[in-house]
């Protein structure tokens, strides 16, 4: 049975395994294993007859915006709805918490666009808002403001938003 769950610390090992099988072949950003024990209250993990199959992060941006990461599935689960229920945990989370837009850099543009997410050009925050944005070190900060001193580091993925009702 698919448990889908926030992560704990135990988890971070299988969460790395599942990073890096995306990030090897150049499908996923590497990620420290130190930045993943300092977001793990930020990820959700399905669990599959005790084994992490996949798992999803939801980062908050702003007041009303967040960045879905990390989300990824063992590659011998794909087709089995863990990526969809992934998804639908960090949507629900995302508005629990009064987030109405998320932010997603991507090459599944077909799956997050089966969410409701859109392809965005532009920077889709007011000028206050933005301003404020500039401030962060944050990579995923920079890459939703599409700031060129990231693109070297973005693997060409694709920027889309989702707003929430």
């Amino acid at each position: 049975m698919l448990v889908v769950r926030p992560a704990k610390t135990a988890d971070v090992k299988a969460i790395r395994a599942l990073v890096d099988s995306y990030a090897a072949p150049g499908q996923m950003l590497a990620k420290e294993t130190v930045t993943l024990y300092e977001s793990v209250q930020e990820f959700i993990v399905a669990e599959l007859d005790g084994v992490i199959v996949g798992c999803g992060a939801l980062h908050i941006l702003w007041e009303d915006l967040a960045e879905v990461r990390t989300v990824a599935v063992k590659k011998d689960e794909h087709r089995q709805g863990i990526g969809h229920a992934i998804l639908e945990a960090i949507v629900k989370r995302a508005s629990e918490v009064g987030v109405n837009k998320i932010f997603c850099l991507t090459f599944q543009t077909e799956f997050f666009g089966s969410h409701g997410f859109e392809v965005i050009e532009g920077t889709p925050v007011d000028p206050e808002v933005y301003a404020e944005l500039l401030r962060s070190y944050d990579a995923g900060v920079a890459e939703f403001l599409d700031l060129e001193s990231v693109k070297p580091n973005t693997l060409g993925n694709t920027r889309m938003l989702k707003k929430l009702a």
